[in-house]
Protein backbone atom coordinates (compact mmCIF):
# COMPACT_ATOMS: atom_id res chain seq x y z
CA UNK A 1 0.00 0.00 0.00
CA UNK A 2 1.44 3.34 -0.98
CA UNK A 3 1.12 6.74 0.67
CA UNK A 4 -1.76 7.93 -1.54
CA UNK A 5 -3.89 4.91 -0.64
CA UNK A 6 -3.14 5.44 3.05
CA UNK A 7 -4.12 9.11 2.73
CA UNK A 8 -7.40 8.16 1.04
CA UNK A 9 -8.11 5.62 3.80
CA UNK A 10 -7.43 8.19 6.52
CA UNK A 11 -9.81 10.66 4.82
CA UNK A 12 -12.47 7.96 4.56
CA UNK A 13 -12.01 6.89 8.18
CA UNK A 14 -12.26 10.47 9.43
CA UNK A 15 -15.43 10.94 7.37
CA UNK A 16 -17.02 7.84 8.87
CA UNK A 17 -16.01 8.91 12.39
CA UNK A 18 -17.50 12.39 11.97
CA UNK A 19 -20.64 10.87 10.41
CA UNK A 20 -21.08 8.52 13.38
CA UNK A 21 -20.67 11.40 15.85
CA UNK A 22 -23.10 13.59 13.91
CA UNK A 23 -25.76 10.90 13.60
CA UNK A 24 -25.49 9.78 17.23
CA UNK A 25 -26.25 13.16 18.73
CA UNK A 26 -23.64 15.60 17.56
CA UNK A 27 -25.99 18.58 17.27
CA UNK A 28 -23.09 20.77 18.36
CA UNK A 29 -21.45 20.02 15.00
CA UNK A 30 -24.21 21.56 12.85
CA UNK A 31 -23.09 24.68 11.10
CA UNK A 32 -24.93 24.73 7.78
CA UNK A 33 -28.37 25.65 6.57
CA UNK A 34 -29.74 22.08 6.30
CA UNK A 35 -32.32 22.63 9.04
CA UNK A 36 -33.23 26.23 8.28
CA UNK A 37 -33.51 26.46 4.53
CA UNK A 38 -32.97 22.97 3.18
CA UNK A 39 -29.48 23.85 1.92
CA UNK A 40 -26.84 21.38 0.86
CA UNK A 41 -24.47 21.93 3.79
CA UNK A 42 -24.73 19.70 6.81
CA UNK A 43 -22.15 17.84 8.84
CA UNK A 44 -23.71 14.54 7.81
CA UNK A 45 -23.47 15.37 4.10
CA UNK A 46 -19.87 16.57 4.37
CA UNK A 47 -18.89 13.51 6.42
CA UNK A 48 -20.61 11.20 3.94
CA UNK A 49 -18.78 12.96 1.13
CA UNK A 50 -15.41 12.59 2.89
CA UNK A 51 -16.02 8.93 3.72
CA UNK A 52 -17.05 7.96 0.19
CA UNK A 53 -14.29 10.09 -1.35
CA UNK A 54 -11.65 8.51 0.86
CA UNK A 55 -12.71 4.89 0.51
CA UNK A 56 -13.62 5.22 -3.18
CA UNK A 57 -10.27 6.89 -3.86
CA UNK A 58 -8.39 4.19 -1.93
CA UNK A 59 -10.08 1.41 -3.88
CA UNK A 60 -9.48 3.14 -7.20
CA UNK A 61 -5.87 3.94 -6.30
CA UNK A 62 -5.13 0.29 -5.55
CA UNK A 63 -6.87 -0.88 -8.74
CA UNK A 64 -5.01 1.69 -10.88
CA UNK A 65 -1.64 0.93 -9.36
CA UNK A 66 -1.30 4.33 -7.70
CA UNK A 67 2.41 4.75 -8.40
CA UNK A 68 2.05 7.80 -10.63
CA UNK A 69 0.54 11.22 -10.15
CA UNK A 70 -1.93 10.53 -12.97
CA UNK A 71 -3.16 7.34 -11.25
CA UNK A 72 -3.59 9.19 -7.96
CA UNK A 73 -5.49 12.03 -9.66
CA UNK A 74 -7.67 9.44 -11.41
CA UNK A 75 -8.31 7.74 -8.08
CA UNK A 76 -9.31 11.10 -6.63
CA UNK A 77 -11.73 11.64 -9.52
CA UNK A 78 -13.28 8.21 -8.94
CA UNK A 79 -13.55 9.02 -5.23
CA UNK A 80 -15.28 12.29 -6.10
CA UNK A 81 -17.73 10.49 -8.39
CA UNK A 82 -18.58 8.12 -5.54
CA UNK A 83 -18.78 10.95 -3.00
CA UNK A 84 -21.37 13.22 -4.63
CA UNK A 85 -24.31 10.77 -4.66
CA UNK A 86 -23.29 9.47 -1.24
CA UNK A 87 -23.36 12.99 0.22
CA UNK A 88 -26.76 13.64 -1.36
CA UNK A 89 -28.23 10.39 0.01
CA UNK A 90 -26.70 11.05 3.42
CA UNK A 91 -28.28 14.50 3.49
CA UNK A 92 -31.71 13.14 2.52
CA UNK A 93 -31.61 10.18 4.93
CA UNK A 94 -30.39 12.23 7.90
CA UNK A 95 -33.06 14.87 7.24
CA UNK A 96 -35.73 12.16 7.02
CA UNK A 97 -34.56 10.66 10.31
CA UNK A 98 -34.49 14.07 12.01
CA UNK A 99 -37.97 15.04 10.77
CA UNK A 100 -39.62 11.66 11.42
CA UNK A 101 -43.05 11.97 13.01
CA UNK A 102 -43.53 10.15 16.30
CA UNK A 103 -46.50 9.49 18.53
CA UNK A 104 -47.14 11.82 21.44
CA UNK A 105 -45.77 10.72 24.79
CA UNK A 106 -48.56 9.14 26.87
CA UNK A 107 -49.59 11.04 30.00
CA UNK A 108 -51.62 10.13 33.04
CA UNK A 109 -54.72 11.57 31.36
CA UNK A 110 -54.40 8.72 28.84
CA UNK A 111 -54.87 6.21 31.67
CA UNK A 112 -58.45 7.32 32.41
CA UNK A 113 -60.86 5.01 30.63
CA UNK A 114 -58.41 2.12 30.42
CA UNK A 115 -59.46 -1.40 31.27
CA UNK A 116 -57.08 -3.56 33.23
CA UNK A 117 -56.72 -6.48 35.58
CA UNK A 118 -55.82 -6.60 39.27
CA UNK A 119 -52.41 -8.21 39.86
CA UNK A 120 -52.23 -7.47 43.61
CA UNK A 121 -55.56 -7.39 45.52
CA UNK A 122 -56.80 -3.91 46.37
CA UNK A 123 -57.78 -3.54 50.06
CA UNK A 124 -60.52 -1.19 51.23
CA UNK A 125 -58.25 1.55 52.60
CA UNK A 126 -55.03 0.90 50.73
CA UNK A 127 -53.30 0.28 47.46
CA UNK A 128 -53.03 -2.79 45.31
CA UNK A 129 -51.69 -3.11 41.78
CA UNK A 130 -53.32 -3.27 38.37
CA UNK A 131 -51.98 -3.91 34.89
CA UNK A 132 -53.35 -1.75 32.08
CA UNK A 133 -52.22 -1.05 28.53
CA UNK A 134 -50.82 2.40 27.84
CA UNK A 135 -49.71 3.12 24.28
CA UNK A 136 -50.05 -0.59 23.52
CA UNK A 137 -47.65 -1.58 26.30
CA UNK A 138 -48.60 -3.26 29.58
CA UNK A 139 -48.03 -0.98 32.57
CA UNK A 140 -48.30 -1.96 36.23
CA UNK A 141 -49.65 0.80 38.49
CA UNK A 142 -50.61 1.28 42.12
CA UNK A 143 -54.39 1.27 42.44
CA UNK A 144 -57.03 2.08 44.98
CA UNK A 145 -60.79 1.60 44.95
CA UNK A 146 -63.86 2.44 47.05
CA UNK A 147 -64.28 -1.22 47.98
CA UNK A 148 -61.92 -4.22 48.02
CA UNK A 149 -61.14 -5.74 44.61
CA UNK A 150 -59.85 -9.33 44.40
CA UNK A 151 -56.89 -10.65 42.42
CA UNK A 152 -57.68 -11.19 38.73
CA UNK A 153 -60.73 -8.91 38.67
CA UNK A 154 -61.25 -6.67 35.66
CA UNK A 155 -61.17 -2.96 36.47
CA UNK A 156 -61.96 0.34 34.79
CA UNK A 157 -59.70 3.34 35.50
CA UNK A 158 -61.81 6.31 36.64
CA UNK A 159 -59.01 8.69 37.71
CA UNK A 160 -55.23 9.02 37.67
CA UNK A 161 -54.07 11.11 40.64
CA UNK A 162 -50.40 10.61 39.66
CA UNK A 163 -48.27 9.01 36.94
CA UNK A 164 -47.92 5.83 39.01
CA UNK A 165 -51.34 5.46 40.66
CA UNK A 166 -54.94 5.16 39.55
CA UNK A 167 -58.41 4.95 41.03
CA UNK A 168 -60.38 1.99 39.68
CA UNK A 169 -63.80 0.38 39.78
CA UNK A 170 -64.46 -3.31 39.30
CA UNK A 171 -66.19 -4.04 36.00
CA UNK A 172 -67.34 -6.91 33.84
CA UNK A 173 -66.39 -5.30 30.51
CA UNK A 174 -64.47 -7.45 28.01
CA UNK A 175 -60.75 -7.48 28.79
CA UNK A 176 -58.34 -5.62 26.49
CA UNK A 177 -55.23 -7.35 27.89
Amino acid sequence: MDGATLTFLIIGGCGVLVLAIALLGGEFLHFGQADAGGGLWSVEALAGFAGAFGFGGAIANELLGGHTVAATVGAGAVGGLAAVPTAYLTLKLSKAARDMRTDATPTRADLVGSIGVVVTPIPEQGYGEVRVRLGGQPVKLNARADRPVPLGAQVFVVAAPSETSVVVEETTLPSQD
